[in-house]
């Protein structure tokens, strides 16, 4: 036994038994002191002018990677590091909902010992009972089993690390053990654990993840590194927080990157061989992982061939007593091959975020005039839904301004520019101007450069994402604002996201702009959306 697995971690958080029947612990939930606590910890940030109303917030102090989203018994599950205030190393927090919007909070799921902090890591669904793999630092990774109705009480299998962080001897280990994820094929249970390995020829580190395989979640022999024929990630890339899952008929790794942010790789799993082969990637996070950008993944199979993930993002500004936040869920599912052959990544809002709509807005048949803004006076706020459809025409940059003062003294500018982007060699057919334009990505872009006064907002660099238009398809454009987060769809084929932080109670205005040429603004609706905590 290590020196680690000999200290006592036990937390100072109160942990409950809970009883094996729903009615029974729905009662006992009613009275319980920590939930009365988490209650009273929630309702003293109502009047916080950034803490967001409709994406996902702990109740009490920070929070940091989802973990282990699944469906259970009819309800969604979400796990989360959580850092009570009392004892604030990481616990696995726990929130519950029917539709993936409106979340319950429940008590703390998983406590450390013999682990220091329960670190990240995911689900796996059976019949009989869910199985939480994740990361115990200082010792390795541990498996854990519930099986009651809304996952209350958990019991960590040998209650030790079943991959341990070291080898008995001493030697070193041809793998890092770190986050893992859990899957089943046959008789046997896979997991992977995310790390590194240094490049061959510059020895600098880049992305990898190491496969595991057990017949009974205890015993596990390391089999190889899992993926193959990565071209994608860059060096100083990692593979933390992964998910393995299929999707359509392909399968998808997501993972977060200490250095880039929250991405995944698209491929085939050679199931003879064990292996993931790579043929395309797809970033959540354009640019660094922060300040603002897009954390670690949480996902899990939607049912019907898709996948559900969400992700955390992180502040760039300070905020008393909490700090990051969730994405709103994001459904992935594959369109089937292009015009050469490739699949395309959808990605649209996930759950019953219409179920949160109130007083509708709408405006019909705009013409944006060449390089005027035009303030839509009757559609503010900054808790709210836009949904537009836009023909851009020949203006090179179309840009929606959101959470703007009367004087644009604070403003975050959405900005799409039409064929901006790279240009798509495989796509490419020829240097005539239609099929040079056939073959390039357009880009959506949030740019927070004058978000906020405030003098502790560090603002992110402009996050561009590339996507693909055809020559005569409008712009469609789902945008979800929310106090300190803006998310922006397009199309169904990308989405970008930042936080930022208005300082002036007046930043709720929006207006529009084309560049250099017209455009026409077919529909714009809004709408002001609900507290999910109300």
């Amino acid at each position: 036994m290590s020196e680690a697995q000999k200290t006592d971690y036990t937390s100072l958080v109160p942990q409950f038994l809970f009883p094996d029947t729903l009615p029974e612990q729905e009662a006992r939930l009613e009275t319980n002191s920590l939930m009365q606590r988490l209650l009273a910890y929630r309702q003293r940030y109502e009047g916080d002018p950034h803490r967001p109303i409709y994406h996902y917030v702990n109740p009490e102090n920070t929070l940091n990677d989802p973990n282990g989203l699944c469906f259970w018994q009819d309800r969604w599950h979400l796990f989360y590091q959580a850092y009570p205030p009392e004892d604030p190393r990481q616990h696995w927090g726990h929130a519950v909902s029917d539709d993936l919007i409106h979340w319950r909070d429940l008590p703390y799921a998983i406590y450390p010992n013999p682990e220091e902090c329960c670190y990240s890591g995911a689900t796996l669904v059976e019949e009989d009972r869910v199985i939480a793999i994740y990361h115990g630092t200082k010792v390795g990774n541990m498996v854990a089993v519930s099986h009651d109705p809304l996952l209350l009480n958990w019991e960590k299998l040998t209650g030790a690390p079943v991959i341990p962080i070291a080898s008995a001897d001493g030697s070193p280990l041809p793998y890092r053990v770190f986050d893992p994820c859990i899957w089943k094929k046959g008789d046997h249970y896979y997991a992977l654990s995310g790390g590194t390995l240094p490049h061959k020829a510059s020895g600098k580190r880049t992305r990898a993840n190491f496969l595991f395989r057990s017949p009974n979640l205890v015993d596990w022999d390391y089999l190889h590194p899992f993926v193959e024929d990565d071209i994608f990630t860059l060096v100083g890339d990692d593979g933390a927080c992964p998910y393995f899952w299929p999707i359509g008929d392909r399968h998808i790794l997501l993972f977060f990157s200490h250095m880039s942010g929250g991405q995944a790789l698209l491929g085939d799993y050679d199931t003879e061989r064990d292996k993931f082969v790579v043929t395309s990637q797809h970033d959540f996070n354009f640019g660094a992982f922060g300040p603002g950008g897009v954390h670690a993944p949480s996902a899990t199979p939607d049912g019907k061939g898709g996948v559900y993930v969400i992700f955390n993002m992180n502040p760039a500004k300070p905020t008393e007593g909490w700090n990051q936040i969730m994405t709103l869920p994001r459904r992935l599912t594959l369109q089937g091959t292009d015009k050469i052959g490739r699949d395309t990544l959808l990605v649209e809002p996930a759950g019953d975020v219409e179920s949160l709509r109130s007083e509708h807005r709408q405006i019909t048949d705009m013409v944006l005039p060449a390089n005027q803004e035009i303030v839509l006076g009757s559609i503010r706020g900054n808790a709210i839904e836009l949904m537009a459809e836009i023909e851009t025409s020949d203006a090179p940059m179309v840009e929606l301004n959101v959470l703007r003062s009367p004087g644009k003294e604070e403003f975050t500018r959405i900005a799409f520019y039409r064929e901006r982007g790279f240009r798509d060699w495989e796509r490419y057919q020829g240097w005539q101007r239609d099929k040079l334009a056939a073959a390039t990505d357009s880009l959506i872009s949030i740019d927070s450069s004058y978000s906020s006064l405030s003098p502790d907002v560090r603002s992110r660099a402009p996050e561009t994402g590339p996507v693909f238009l055809e020559r005569d398809e409008p712009l469609r454009l789902r945008v979800f604002v929310d106090r300190s987060v803006v998310e922006v769809f397009v199309n169904g084929r990308q989405c970008v996201a930042m936080r930022v932080y208005p300082e002036r109670e007046d930043s709720v205005g929006v207006s529009m702009r084309a560049q250099g040429q017209d455009a026409r603004v077919v529909s714009l609706e809004a709408w002001q959306m609900e507290d999910i905590y109300k």
